[in-house]
């Protein structure tokens, strides 16, 4: 392991004892919700908000949280088979889904002085909205943009199925962010995951329950038993979502377990060292979970074999001040996590201007791949998601830019020289502060 490696998880694990969050509260969720917000004291360089993740609503969806220890998610997670690329059970699973576009994104080694493309990565958490993948699969095909869909398991099992999960330390049928709805819901869904990764796009996990601070035994609190349930249930809901569902017609999933390698923990929670023998027993190869060592966007690393895209703590001019760029966090910086009828215009103008900003700065900077963190949702009005679409159509077109999918930035750093690669890694972060 490199030493800025080991001196960024030593950051991480250190900034990460003593951070508070702000956390969403609430029973658990199927559609819209109230949220509150209790905010603690935010270390500079680390995540403040827990978000929600979820379908998109009118109004927050908080999570809800419980406590009890982890007996149940450790004692399921035991010798528990790993689900295998494209595995079925019963007859049940996912099938090929046949050719792919290629990557957008040059895969070439840097020519001596040559400046890598400026990447920006969409992603989205829960992914489990028909008509946001419709709008975002529409625009980014106008600019072709790859983005990427957080998908929280859950939404492949309906409501009527939900005993057939079982969180770590939870009770059988508990979830803070719902399930799948109605079975048409879920046949949707398996429809907006085939077209989303038919053209390119790529499907990473949220993990299921969503169970946050509150929610104890929160995803803090979990074991590497713990996480070795929660993804091997995942993965099962991709490989038996008929088995899991039985009596409804649904289609065929053509999206592979095995190219899922990587995900966003809910509410950036997790414990390094329990979360890596998870990850890899699962083939999991990258996160985007871990609170940023400092302020500012700079490039990823890979710490104990997994690259870590951590979650940017950034200056904001359209908000005045420093904020992780996530959609959830900069609506309670805005105005704590309340919907506020008649300040839409003004919430989504904020938005684009940090997008806007962050891209400048690293493009004219250190070149880091920008990470542009979202859900599906129509928090405050539906402050959030137009400006995104718009920062997409109006940036990923620009030349010596690249709106690409994690995976295919990880392809395109492995491709590079290790020298030409640490040099990349070793610039400076920017927009760590006011200009």
């Amino acid at each position: 392991m490199r030493p800025r490696q080991i001196a960024v998880l030593v950051a991480v694990l250190i900034l990460t004892a003593v951070t508070g969050v702000l956390v969403a509260r609430g029973g658990p969720v199927t559609g819209a919700a109230e949220v509150t917000v209790t905010e603690h004291t935010t270390v500079p360089g680390v995540a403040g908000p827990a978000r929600p993740s979820g379908r998109a609503t009118s109004s927050g969806t908080g999570p809800s949280k419980t406590a009890s220890a982890g007996a149940a998610g450790s004692a399921s997670s035991q010798g528990s088979p790993v689900p295998a690329a494209g595995a079925t059970a019963g007859g049940q699973g996912t099938a090929s889904a046949g050719a792919r576009p290629a990557s957008n994104v040059p895969m070439r080694k840097l020519r001596p002085g040559e400046k890598p493309p400026q990447f920006v990565i969409f992603s989205f958490d829960g992914a489990g909205s028909h008509t946001k993948w419709q709008e975002f699969l529409a625009t980014a095909e106008t600019v072709d943009a790859r983005f990427t869909g957080f998908l929280t398991g859950l939404y492949l099992l309906a409501d009527d199925n939900r005993e057939r999960y079982t969180g770590p330390g939870h009770a059988p049928g508990k979830s803070s962010v719902g399930f799948g709805g109605t079975p048409q819901e879920v046949a949707t869904l398996v429809g907006d995951l085939n077209t989303a990764y038919a053209t390119g796009h790529e499907i990473g996990t949220h993990y299921n329950g969503h169970f946050c601070s509150g929610a104890e035994p929160s995803a803090d609190a979990w074991s590497t038993a713990d996480w070795n349930s929660e993804l091997d249930q995942f993965f099962g809901f991709l490989t038996r979502y008929r088995q899991n569902n039985p009596g409804v017609a649904l289609p065929t999933l053509t999206v592979p377990t095995s190219s899922i390698k990587g995900g966003r923990t809910q509410c950036l929670e997790g414990t390094w060292d329990q979360l890596v023998p998870a990850w890899k027993r699962h083939g999991l190869t990258y996160d985007s979970s871990v609170n940023a060592p400092a302020a500012g966007v700079s490039w990823p690393v890979r710490t104990d074999g997994i690259w870590e895209f951590a979650m940017p703590y950034v200056y904001s001019p359209g908000f005045g001040g420093m904020v992780v760029n996530m959609d959830y966090n900069m609506w309670v910086k805005f105005n704590g996590g309340r919907t506020q009828p008649g300040t839409e215009k003004q919430l989504r103008d904020k938005v684009y201007r940090t997008y806007t900003y962050l891209y400048e700065q690293t493009f004219a900077g250190n070149r880091a791949p920008l990470l542009v963190a979202n859900h599906f949702n129509n928090w405050n009005g539906n402050a959030f998601n137009p400006a995104v679409r718009s920062f997409m159509q109006d940036y990923c077109g620009r030349p010596e830019t690249v709106c690409a999918t994690y995976q295919d930035v990880i392809a395109w750093m492995e491709l590079q020289d290790p020298a030409v690669l640490e040099r990349l890694q070793d610039q400076a972060p920017v927009a760590g502060s006011a200009p």
